[in-house]
């Protein structure tokens, strides 16, 4: 089982789960209204070669916030975190805006990135070019009597299916609710829409490139262009998987994964 531990960070006290092992690290970046644990299967199937090492980005999971949610300051706590537990070159593996703050770390500290994974993180993040860049949550409960309830409440807003949000559930003295506020989220995802790709063609290490075919985040057409203009980069498209390709189909993301580790 991982052990959640606590880094401070910049002035922040940031959650992250160690998955332990002898393995080569890897670095795991979860997307917005993500958590650390998300991660668990992938770590049991790279396991023992690989160590997973989940950070909780700030406002996220059991990580502080300070209100700055800029992608600059994601990509800053991920350069600080890993010199402070003295690692890199690591393969940083990220998901959604995860994937974002992946590519743009590799981009900023090369020092720090070995190789890159990135799940449905795309180097063009506006309208058209990306359908739906944010995601209204201000009409999402604050509380609700019961975690079911709370699961009929977002699934009523066109939702569905909760789970993933679910993970960032917690029971507080008043409730149901999410670990995330959700005006915090809000002002992430606004901050994030913008052009990524010289971040995204900046870098030269080897990366793995992962696309749901059903995403409603990342069109086809990005992840096939993100491919082609990158040197080095490997794109594994998953038919009949979503923006959540990890849980779509769990073993096929674990399996590019670890080929793509054991290719490096």
């Amino acid at each position: 089982m991982p052990v959640e531990r606590h880094a401070t960070v910049r002035g922040l006290r940031l959650a992250y789960l160690d998955f332990g092992g002898p393995g080569e690290p890897v670095l795991a970046l979860h997307g917005h209204f993500g958590r650390a644990r998300m991660f668990t299967p992938l770590a049991a199937a790279l396991a023992p070669g690989h160590r997973v090492i989940a950070l909780e980005l700030r406002g996220h999971g059991h990580s502080e916030r300070d209100g700055d949610f800029t992608p600059d300051a994601y990509v800053a706590d991920a350069a600080a975190f890993l010199r402070g537990l003295g690692l890199g070159p690591v393969t940083v593996l990220g998901h959604s805006m995860g994937g974002v703050v992946a590519f743009r770390l590799a981009a900023r500290h090369p020092d720090l990135v070995r190789a890159l994974v990135v799940e449905e993180g795309g180097a063009l993040n506006r309208q058209p070019d990306a359908p739906n860049p944010v995601l209204d949550v201000t009409g999402w409960p604050r509380r609700t009597a019961t975690l079911a309830e709370l699961r009929r409440e977002i699934e009523s807003r066109g939702i569905p299916d909760a789970s993933y949000f679910l993970e960032s559930a917690a029971e507080h003295p008043d409730g149901w609710g999410f670990l995330f506020d959700r005006a915090d989220m809000m002002e992430s995802q606004r901050a994030l829409i913008g052009d990524w790709w010289p971040d995204w063609l900046a870098s030269t290490c080897p990366a793995l490139l992962v696309h749901g075919r059903d995403s409603f985040v990342m069109p086809t057409a990005m992840a096939v262009e993100m491919a082609e203009r990158r040197p080095g980069t490997v794109l594994r498209e998953f038919p009949g998987c979503g923006h959540w390709v990890h849980d779509d189909d769990p073993d096929g993301f674990a399996d590019a994964v670890r080929e793509f580790l054991a290719a490096l």
